[in-house]
């Protein structure tokens, strides 16, 4: 049975940063791609990272150059670094393998 489960999310001030964590268990994790969507209130989830098994990235035009995904294979895990948070990246963000499995979400607020 697939698992993903995220953390990491939490209130943050403008500028500041976090990093999301997923880890993923019930499956051969390295041969997928792996990533983050986002969704906030009233708005489409959108895709907002994501990294192949050899480890290519793409982003969502929004957060290139503050983003950065990465994943540890032998860990199963991927992450999401966060910098100069925006408050318009507040947002429920979720982990995904494989476009197929997806983890229970966790908040992330950008506020003063």
């Amino acid at each position: 049975q697939v698992q993903l489960v995220e953390s990491g999310g939490g209130l943050v001030q403008p500028g500041g940063s976090l990093r999301l964590s997923c880890a993923a268990s019930g499956g051969i994790f390295s041969i997928y791609a792996m990533g983050w969507y986002r969704q906030a209130p009233g708005k489409q989830r959108e895709l907002v990272a994501a990294i192949t098994s050899g480890g290519s990235a793409n982003y969502l035009e929004s957060v290139k150059g503050r983003f950065t995904v990465s994943r540890d294979n032998a860990k199963n895990t991927v992450y999401l670094q966060m910098n100069s948070l925006k408050p318009e990246d507040t947002a429920v963000y979720y982990c995904f393998a494989d476009f197929n499995y997806w983890g229970q979400g966790t908040q992330v607020t950008v506020s003063s």
